[in-house]
């Protein structure tokens, strides 16, 4: 009896010790957290009410940006950039009419009075010259000369008249007031043509960037409110990685920081970046992949693929994180 308890001490002794060398040498698991692909995607709506009356694009469509994704009814915004481009051109005309001077017909008269004034003032003035170097000797009378003066200032007062006449024919129409209220008016209908233009163009909106059309909200013949969804569009950028580490790990991980991205159809070598790490913290995921992870104080960190590897993820798939080591500089 002694000799078998003996024995079984001495398994027992083997069983620990092994199980002790087993347990210091063994490898430490690979640092490993659980999460999913999410997207932030872009709903893009109309910015004014209106009928949709076509759809340009389907569920799942590769869109450029730029492209067309859908147009509203834009009869009334046709009418009205229309009219307010008429608006403009009268605004214009009556700028014009009102920077112009007489007719020509009217200035050829007022340039011909002229002449006609100045012509009558040389007469006049030889005439009083010589009326005066004659006053002494007796060749004219006084009254001859003072008529002589008379028509001299006669004379020069019609060629200051006619000619403020012409200057009157030849400067604009409008007054300094008329014409300032004028080029406002112009102003203010170019600002309406822009207006009603970019109304017009809201009638036919484009894709706002590259992307997957995750989804399609509405069909045409719907009359749609201003900002209501039309179209949901995933851009790659908006594709990234939400996973939960545990509060002993939050300290190693950094914002900027490369994380290995694993998964079925991932794939060999994705990278992440980290982007945001979230202040505070929250008891497990909100979807659970392992009963390891219950229970657990985790904090939320969300990591950026590359752009141009994003489109291998899906929105909802499973997603498992490890660290990269940094090399020490």
């Amino acid at each position: 009896m002694n000799r078998r308890v003996l024995m079984a001490v001495i398994v027992l002794a083997a069983v620990a010790g092994g199980g002790f060398w087993w347990w210091s040498t063994r490898k430490a698991a690979p640092v490993m957290w659980q999460g999913y692909a999410e997207a932030d995607y872009v709903k893009v709506g109309p910015t004014q009410s209106g009928l949709l009356t076509a759809v340009s694009v389907a569920r799942g469509d590769a869109v450029a940006e730029g492209a067309p994704l859908f147009t509203q009814d834009d009869t009334d915004d046709r009418a009205a950039r229309d009219q307010a481009a008429r608006q403009l051109d009268q605004a214009k005309q009556q700028l014009d009419n009102l920077l112009q001077g007489g007719k020509p017909t009217e200035i050829a008269m007022a340039e011909a009075n002229l002449a006609d004034a100045n012509a009558t003032l040389v007469r006049a003035t030889a005439d009083l010259a010589r009326g005066e170097a004659q006053l002494s000797t007796g060749g004219v009378s006084k009254q001859n000369v003072d008529q002589m003066r008379a028509d001299f200032r006669s004379a020069q007062a019609k060629v200051a008249g006619l000619t403020a006449a012409l200057a009157q024919a030849r400067a604009p129409m409008g007054r300094e007031g008329e014409i300032e209220a004028q080029r406002a008016t112009v102003a203010a209908s170019g600002a309406a043509l822009e207006m009603a233009e970019w109304r017009l163009s809201q009638r036919h909106v484009t894709a706002p960037a590259s992307g997957r059309v995750a989804d399609v909200l509405a069909r045409p013949g719907e009359t749609m409110a201003a900002g209501a969804p039309v179209v949901s569009l995933l851009p790659p950028a908006n594709i990234f990685v939400r996973f939960f580490v545990p509060e002993s790990a939050l300290s190693t991980l950094h914002r900027g920081d490369p994380v290995a991205l694993d998964c079925d159809a991932c794939a060999s070598g994705l990278t992440g970046t980290i982007s945001f790490i979230s202040p505070t913290a929250e008891y497990t995921p909100p979807v659970i992949y392992s009963e390891s992870s219950k229970a657990k104080l985790v904090f939320l960190i969300e990591a950026r693929p590359p752009t141009d590897k994003a489109t291998t993820l899906n929105p909802g798939q499973p997603i498992e994180v490890r660290p990269i080591e940094r090399p020490v500089s």
